[in-house]
């Protein structure tokens, strides 16, 4: 276990929030979600998962796409996303969709990075379309995937 364990707070009706610290300044963490090599390593969910896609376009109005494909290619999943806004390397606001669209609509996802004593603190806030799409969410396992993710992230800072 991770002694930056990864913290996952409703908030509000449609709201979800994740925090989770890195032994790592910002701008390395703030490159490993920007960079699509750096991204295709950590952000795979469970155990067994790839992302044989990613795409980064990294500017207001730029688009990025995200592939995931599991060990025997019998189940996947792909969103596509819209960057809002980027100040690098405190924020990127962007919005997504699953191109099978079980979250009903598009969210809106605001990550920060702030750093103190070379450590960085991420804190996501994802707003869902309807509180039954957030409330569906929490259920979904998505948290451990998450999870698993941030810390496969600390093994790529280490090194």
């Amino acid at each position: 276990m991770s002694r930056n364990a990864m913290k996952l707070t409703p908030q509000g009706d449609c709201e979800i929030e994740i925090e989770r610290s890195f032994d790592a300044p910002r701008d390395l963490v703030f490159e490993a979600f920007i960079k699509p090599e750096l991204v295709q390593r950590w952000m795979l969910g469970p155990d067994g998962w790839s992302m044989p896609v990613c795409t980064i376009d990294l500017r207001p109005g730029g688009k990025g796409r995200y592939e995931w494909q599991n060990a025997d290619r019998s189940a996947g999943m792909s969103l596509n996303v819209v960057f809002k806004e980027i100040v690098a390397p405190e924020r990127i606001v962007h919005t997504e969709r699953f191109d099978q669209d079980w979250t009903q609509g598009e969210a809106t996802i605001t990550t920060l990075f702030a750093e103190k004593d070379g450590k960085t603190t991420v804190i996501m806030k994802i707003v869902y379309a309807s509180p039954v799409v957030r409330d569906m969410v929490l259920k979904s396992g998505m948290d451990q995937g998450m999870a698993r993710s941030y810390e496969r992230l600390d093994d790529i800072l280490k090194k």
